[in-house]
């Protein structure tokens, strides 16, 4: 007669060590100020940072009651950080995209494809998670392109806001459209934005369940 084996005691999730959230608040405030420190266009400035100026009091004040997986917080942090030198600097005058063009011979400053990459990439987590906590769609087959979906509707809306923008303030909203000339620019953010979604819920889509079940496991039910 065999002795019975105990069964093995499940493996608790691991929380992963994170950066605290203060740490991260206090980068982009300080990235902030540095960007506004003498910004080339103030409304310009404005214009491209306006997403930080509400996005951040609203994490801050709703983080003891909906604390964020620190994937989407750091993400958060480097788009933040992203905005702040295009409205420092405008889209089509950032010195590491002038470095980019003239490098590889290109004919505009790449920094506000890259800028729209992340303008999908990012919020592609943000609607990820916030579809995943508060809605029937986790573990559904149905949340990643809804992801997606969501991310291209926000940039289309984005292209609508810089439309409006152009039609009220003429030729003074040049810096905030940053075409540099490119009569298709409306359609390159845009499809920009749909690679940076579909890239996101792609590669990071395993590590972000892992940090929700974290999440879930030190917070509960969050």
């Amino acid at each position: 007669m065999t002795a019975a084996h105990p069964a093995p005691r499940p493996v608790p999730h691991r929380v992963p060590r994170r950066v605290p959230p203060v740490l991260l608040a206090g980068v982009v405030v300080a990235g902030m100020a540095v960007s506004a420190w003498g910004a080339r266009d103030r409304t310009t400035w404005l214009l491209e940072t306006v997403w930080v100026l509400v996005g951040l009091p609203l994490v801050v004040l709703s983080w003891r009651r909906f604390p964020l997986t620190g994937l989407l917080a750091g993400l958060l942090t480097a788009h933040a950080l992203v905005l702040a030198v295009g409205g420092h600097y405008t889209y089509a005058e950032v010195p590491a995209g002038d470095w980019v063009r003239d490098a590889f011979g290109l004919d505009r400053n790449p920094y506000d494809r890259f800028g729209h990459l992340m303008q999908g990439f990012v919020p592609a987590v943000l609607v990820r998670e916030l579809l995943s906590r508060t809605s029937p769609l986790r573990g559904s087959r149905w949340l990643a392109p809804l992801t997606v979906c969501a991310c291209l509707a926000f940039s289309a809306c984005f292209e609508l806001l810089e439309w409006l923008a152009a039609e009220i303030g003429g030729h003074g909203a040049d810096a905030f459209l940053a075409t540099q000339g490119d009569v298709w620019d409306t359609q390159w953010d845009m499809f920009c934005a749909l690679i940076g979604a579909t890239v996101s819920v792609l590669v990071l889509g395993r590590p972000h369940d892992r940090q929700l079940r974290a999440l879930e496991a030190a917070h509960g039910a969050v």
